[in-house]
C-alpha cells in the first residue's frame, strides 16, 4: 500500500513521504497545520487512492476515549428488564460498538481518521495509548477481547490547540503541514479551477498572501478560504484590473467576508484604509 497523492489532492513530496512511512511503520500518522490546509481531506484522500474504507471520528470537546471503543447502555438494559424484555438475557445487546470497534473488525483493511485531537481532554490521547499501540482491547462486560486482524491506517489531525503527551507523540509518526508556497498553491488553484485565467490567479493570489503578511491578523485566511474567494470571484466576473485597484479606500479585498472571519481583521482593515488616506 502507497500513496503517491490522487487527481484532486496536491500533496508533496515530504507528506507522500510521512504517509508512506506510517503505513510502513504501521503507526498512527499525527498531522498537524493550520486549520484548512487539507488535513482531514488528506485522510479522505488517503482511502480513495488505496480503495480503502474510510471511517471518521469526529473529536469533540467533550469526546471520552471510552466512546471510541464502546459504550454499555446499562439504563437502556434496566429498562428493558423492567418492561420483561427478552433482549436482556445478551448483554451484548446493549453494548454500542465505537470507531475504533468498527475499524479493528472491517472485513478490508480501512483508513481510520481521529480528527482534530486537541479538541479533546488533555487525557483523551493518553486513554488511547495502548489500544492504538497494541490494536486491541478487552470488553469488561462481555469479557471478550477486540483484536484487529488488519492494522488500519490510523491519521490524526491536530490544530494545535494543546500540546499532546509525549508518550502519545512517542507512539505516532508526525508530519506538519506547511502553508502552501505560492507554486503549490496555483498547482492547488488548477485541481480546484482546471482553466482559469492566470492573470486573476496571479492578481487574487497577490492580494491574498498580502492579507496574510498583515500584522496583527488575528485569523490568517487559509486554503480553503482562499478556494471560496476565488470562486466568488468567478461568479462575480472579477477581472484582473479590478482586483489590482490601489484605490487606498479600498484596501479591504473585494469580498472580504470570504478571508478575514472576525470584527477585528475587519476593524484592522478599516483602520488601515483611513491611515491610507489620511498619508494620500
Amino acid at each position: 500500500m502507497r500513496f503517491s497523492g490522487t487527481d484532486s489532492y496536491v500533496a508533496t513530496d515530504d507528506l507522500k513521504v510521512a504517509v508512506n512511512a506510517a503505513i510502513v511503520l504501521e503507526r498512527p500518522l499525527l498531522v498537524k497545520g493550520e486549520p484548512g490546509t487539507g488535513k482531514t481531506v488528506l485522510a479522505e484522500e488517503i482511502a480513495r487512492a488505496l480503495k480503502a474504507p474510510l471511517i471518521t471520528w469526529h473529536v469533540k470537546s467533550t469526546t471520552k476515549a471510552q466512546q471510541g471503543l464502546y459504550e454499555y447502555d446499562a439504563v437502556s438494559r434496566l429498562r428493558d428488564s423492567q418492561l420483561g424484555d427478552p433482549r436482556v438475557s445478551d448483554i451484548g445487546n446493549y453494548i454500542r460498538k465505537g470507531k475504533l470497534w468498527e475499524s479493528f473488525t472491517a472485513d478490508e483493511r480501512p483508513v481510520l481518521l481521529i480528527d482534530e485531537i486537541d479538541k479533546a481532554d488533555i487525557e483523551f490521547p493518553n486513554d488511547l495509548l495502548l489500544e492504538l499501540d497494541r490494536m486491541e482491547f478487552h470488553v469488561y462486560e462481555t469479557g471478550e477481547t477486540i483484536r484487529a486482524e488488519k492494522r488500519p491506517v490510523v491519521i490524526i489531525t491536530s490544530n494545535n490547540e494543546k500540546e499532546l503527551p509525549d508518550a502519545f507523540l512517542r507512539r505516532c509518526f508526525f508530519h506538519y503541514i506547511r502553508f502552501p508556497d505560492r507554486d503549490t498553491m496555483e498547482r492547488i488553484i488548477e485541481v480546484h479551477y482546471p482553466g482559469i485565467k492566470q492573470k486573476l490567479v496571479e492578481q487574487a493570489l497577490r492580494i491574498f498572501f498580502g492579507v496574510r503578511d498583515v500584522p496583527g491578523l488575528k485569523k490568517k485566511p487559509s486554503t480553503s478560504e482562499l478556494l471560496d474567494w476565488l470562486k466568488l470571484l468567478l461568479n462575480e466576473d472579477m477581472t484582473p484590473e479590478m482586483l489590482r485597484e490601489r484605490d487606498p479606500r479600498k484596501i479591504i479585498p473585494p469580498l472580504h467576508g470570504a478571508l478575514l472571519k472576525n470584527e477585528q481583521d475587519v476593524h484592522l482593515f478599516e483602520r488601515l484604509a483611513f491611515l491610507n488616506r489620511r498619508g494620500s
